[in-house]
Formats: structure tokens, sequence, C-alpha cells
């Protein structure tokens, strides 16, 4: 594997010494409590934090959305499953609000009523899962002190801040990745044409193990195909090959090491410098009042010659690219003279307002550079671009924004409902009647909105009138819905999103692709539940002195898989009531609420059943 291969001499001392460390720390736990991690193979080593890294980084670019999009633009013969999906991204009017999508703001002392510096750390990721968030500080004696959110497996800080900057990751969609037609031998299927030459396949039968229950498993031996271009598949009588960023690339972490422990903007622009991180929009403010944004990736040099949305030819050289653009040549922003920069998962041409805008004709077609608004950053550059004077109040109040634009896909959609003949159905009537006077809030009392998610969201009923238009069919749907499973259309917004959790149930508002986000996944009680959006976030200020203060909240607490610990679920009220609590961050801040100090292992079980629980006042 890649990891043997290269894990000696392609990663550095330092990155080695950390994952194996962090690798120890993984097995010294699993070793303590076995029931927590029952199929784990020990020891974990520094190679499975490695491997881990190299994983998980190609679907951050959503490579599997990449090679949707580009079949969909081809001729492949595709299975139901697969014609399925691709009709649902079609049709989703969310699609361009990723799964795992992300928020990130900043405004700088020329654009703050008092002067002050502030910052949004708003990822979003799955609430549940490998890919869930959990809030971390780490602190060390050589210059690491930064606290943020992490991974399962992840050895960094992948967005944070420390006394002196911040910075947060948000999902870009670069061309990372290549579908390529093999030319097969007519007389020999093993091989593929390449540069006037008949090529042999590269072939291997590796056992795949698949565990079936704790003490059971079995191998399988699937035929496993390479071209000079990466993985390769027979599909019937044709083959293709995949080529993708990151493929082999050992030293992914090795950027966030330097980011971890960068102090200033100088710091921080020599670890992006290093473009090991394969993706991400980043985004950075400090105490001397910088901003920058970059549209950062390892984005490959292609031909002009060819249209990469689609499938490329695979006989020659021509396609075969090997070259990367150097991050000075990534659209970038620094201190814009607006003192605002936004990065909502849309294109880094939108950055910001007035000028200091990256200039879309100076990046070549092939890099595949997003150009698409999202309603998130029409709505972040209505509320903090038309705000020259931001309180700290309306930094926090405009975060939790629940309206989509009139240029939003649901803006455009609901202008179609409003177009729409008058329904004769009384039940129609009423429903469009309240899609008349929405407005375009997804507000807890708001009952337009439970109809516009659920008609974006179900299935469409396929009983709903053939003369009505696709947008009426939606909500022919979703009254339907509503009608048999609550017996009335008009339905609060509040009584359908719910944050379940251990005894809770909780109230929530908010919407997919507002700034208060939250990616709906319909229940089997009927209720709605955030699958991912808005979860573990930060906001960061320096005031004009340079003093650093943090706030952060957590969707559930700061122990989401241990239902016994008292911070299982404790931060969830805080985060319904659209609220947040100080960050800890100063170790006379920590020892100000401290309740234990204890080193790792020195006792088995949880840490607060060696602690009296905390008094209350009367």
């Amino acid at each position: 594997s890649f990891t043997e291969e290269r894990y000696a001499s392609g990663i550095s001392p330092e990155l080695r010494a950390i994952v194996e460390a962090y690798a120890e720390g993984i097995t010294h736990y699993a070793a303590l409590h076995p029931d927590h991690m029952p199929y784990l193979r020990l020891p974990v080593t520094g190679k499975d934090i490695i491997a881990g890294g190299m994983i998980k980084a190609p679907f951050f670019y959503e490579l599997q959305r990449s090679l949707e999009e580009m079949m969909s633009n081809s001729d492949i013969q595709l299975d139901e499953a697969g014609i399925l999906a691709l009709e649902t991204l079609k049709n989703n009017p969310f699609s361009h609000d990723m799964p795992i999508g992300s928020n990130a703001w900043a405004v700088g002392p020329a654009r703050s009523a008092d002067g002050a510096t502030r910052i949004a750390i708003n990822s979003h990721m799955p609430w549940d899962g490998q890919l869930t968030w959990y809030e971390a500080h780490v602190h060390s004696e050589e210059g690491w002190d930064v606290i943020g959110a992490t991974f399962p497996g992840g050895p960094f800080i992948f967005k944070g801040h420390n006394a002196n900057m911040g910075w947060c990751h948000t999902i870009n969609r670069p061309g990372l990745a290549d579908i390529y037609e093999l030319t097969l031998n007519p007389d020999d299927p093993d091989q593929y044409e390449f540069d006037g030459e008949w090529r042999f396949l590269e072939k291997q039968n590796a056992a795949i193990w698949i565990q079936v229950w704790k003490t059971i498993s079995f191998p399988v031996f699937p035929e496993l195909l390479w071209s000079v271009h990466g993985p390769a598949i027979r599909m019937g009588e044709k083959a293709y090959a995949l080529r993708f960023v990151g493929y082999g690339d050992v030293d992914i972490l090795e950027q966030w090491r330097f980011m971890n422990k960068a102090q200033n903007l100088d710091e921080f622009l020599a670890a992006m410098n290093r473009l090991t991180m394969l993706s991400f929009n980043t985004l950075y403010a400090d105490r001397d009042g910088n901003l920058f944004y970059a549209y950062a990736g390892k984005i490959p040099k292609r031909s002009n010659n060819y249209d990469w949305t689609k499938l490329v030819p695979g006989n020659t050289s021509q396609t075969l690219w090997t070259d990367y653009y150097a991050f000075a040549d990534l659209p970038q922003v620094l201190n814009p003279p607006s003192a605002f920069i936004q990065s909502c998962n849309s294109s880094p041409f939108h950055t910001t307002v007035g000028e200091g805008n990256p200039v879309e004709e100076s990046f070549p077609a092939p890099m595949r550079i997003e150009k698409h608004y999202t309603n998130r950053s029409l709505r972040a550059l209505t509320l903090y671009g038309g705000d020259d004077a931001i309180t700290k109040e309306e930094f926090f109040t405009y975060k939790y924004d629940k309206e989509y634009d009139p240029e939003s896909e649901i803006g455009l959609w609901l202008q179609e409902i409003k177009n729409a003949a008058e329904p004769e159905d009384p039940q129609m009537r009423s429903a469009w009647e309240i899609l008349q006077a929405w407005d375009r809030k997804g507000t807890g009392e708001s009952t337009g909105a439970t109809l516009v998610m659920l008609a974006n969201e179900l299935p469409m009923d396929k009983e709903a009138p053939p003369e009505y238009s696709k947008p009426m069919k939606q909500l022919y749907t979703a009254v339907m819905y509503l009608l048999n499973t609550r017996g009335r259309i008009d339905v609060p917004w509040s009584e359908m999103l719910r944050l379940k959790r251990g005894s809770l149930d909780l109230p929530l508002a908010g919407c997919p692709d507002c700034l208060r986000a939250f990616d709906l996944g319909l229940q089997e009680d009927g209720h709605f539940a955030p699958t991912n959006g808005d979860c573990f976030f930060q906001m960061v200020e320096w005031d004009a002195d340079g003093t650093m203060r943090s706030q952060s909240i957590h969707q559930y607490g700061s122990a989401t898989s241990d239902a016994d610990s008292p911070h299982y679920a404790d931060q969830a009220p805080l985060f319904v009531a659209e609220q947040m609590r100080p960050t800890l961050y100063y170790e006379e801040d920590i020892r100000a609420h401290l309740l234990l100090e204890y080193y790792p292992g020195e006792f088995v079980d949880p840490w607060y059943k060696h602690t009296e629980p905390k008094q209350t006042e009367p």
C-alpha cells in the first residue's frame, strides 16, 4: 500500500511523531474500554492515522459527486440505482447546499462598530458518525495551543483558533477528478491503448474482509485494476479509469500541523503554501485585523483542448495531468476595502462586496471553479456586506438568519408557486394562499416553511394532478403528507423540526441553505431531524486592543457517545435557544471552572465517577 511504501520517507519526522503518539492514545483507550471499540483491530498505528486521512480527504471535495456528474454527462450505462441517484441530484433545489457544506465569514475593524475583528467558524458536518465534530483543546510547551474541532481519528484541530488568529474551512469543488475512457485491445481485453502502444492493465485480487458479527468475518476477492491513470473498472465490454487528486498522497495532514501552530498571517500563509491539503476554501482572521480568504486546493494543470466536465480519452498522454497550480495561482482575497469576507460554498468570485474579488477570467476553465451563489452566500453578502458598522450583537444575530433570498433556488421555486393559477381544490388553495403570504423564512412559527420543506424533500406523489406544474405537484405532495399524518396543513415548522437527544425533545428553527442551516432527515415518527448543518461552531473576536474572546456551542455536548455523561446533551437547550457559551481557552479560565484534574489512563471508569456533583445555589 502507499502507506506502507511511503510512511518512512513521505512524511516529516514531526508529523510521524504526532500520528504515532495519537495512535498510542487510541490503542491505550481501546485496550481499557474494549466495549467502546469492539471492532477496532489493535494496536492502532501511525500508518492507520495517515491512511485514515488519505481515505477521507477526497470525499471532502465530494469525489463521489463529481463522478456522478461526469457520468451523467456521458453515455455510460448506469443501473437503476445509479440513474435514480443522478436524477435526485438534478431535481433537488438544495443541490448547491452540499451535504457537508459550511459557513464562514469575518469582518475587520473598519466594518465593526467597535473596531473589533470577528470571525464565524461555522463548518457544517454530520450530526452523528465518523465525520461529526467534537471539541478539543490541544496545548503543548512547543507553541501548540489551539482550540476548535476535529474528527474521530483526526490528530489535529481542523478548524479553530488560538490567542492570535483563527481559521475555518468550507467545502469547495474544483476539478480534482477525471474519468478516462480506455480503448481496449479487441484481441486482449487486458490491454489498453496509450500513446499508440498497447499496455497491460495492472491486475490484483486483494482479499477484502467482510465482518458480519463480532467474531464472524469472511474474505471476498474482487478483481482490482489499474491503468497509468489510476484505478480502473470494467463495465460490460468497456473499461474506465479514475484519476483523482490525493491518490497516494501520504502527507495530506502535514499542512494542518503548520496551521495549528501559526501565530500570524505570514506563518499561516506559509502553511497554506504547502498545498498538501487537497481542497477547501479557507477563511482567516487575526488580532491585527487581517482578513484572508483562499480558494485552496491541489488543482491539476490540464490541457484546454478537452471538455473536462465529461469523459476524456485515456489513450493519450495529452490528458494525463501530472503538474499542479501553485498556491499563488489560486483565487485569493487579502484585506479587501470592504473589511468583509465570506465563504458559504459558493463561487470565490463573490467573496466580498465591492472591490477585491478574484477575477473569473484569470482562471482557466479546466480548473472547474464554481460560479454559483448559495442562498447562504447571498444572505451573508446582504447582511454583513450591507452593514458598514456591524455591532457585536448584529454579528451574532445575522448568523441565525433563516431567510431565503428571492434569487436563491428556493426563492425562484416559490415564485413559480406564486405565479401558478389558484387551485380549485380547497386544501391546495389553502396551501397556495399560505405560500402567497410566506416571508421566505424558516422560523419556528412558520407554516409556510413546513410546506416548502416537505415539498422539496419528499418523493413526488404519483397521484398529483397531471395538469400541475412540477412545483405545484411538489406542493400537492406536501399537502397530502400533512393531511395523512397531521390532519391539517397549517403545521408550525418547529413542530416538525426537532432536536431529540436522550430524554430531550426540543423545537428547532432553521432550514437547508439558510445561515441557520440544517439538512433534513424525515424520521419514522413524522418529524424532521437535522442530519447535518449547524453543529459545533465558534465565534471569535479580537477587540481594538487585540484581546481575544471566544464563544462556542455544540448541538449536543462534549460527550456525544456517552449517554451517562453529564455532558451528553447539556448544550442542546442553549443550541436550540440560539445562544452560545464562553470558550475556556486561557488556563486561568479553565481552572476557574475545573471539576477534576487527572492524567489519561489514571482510572478506567469515566472521569465523572470521580468528582462530586457541582453544587448549585438554592
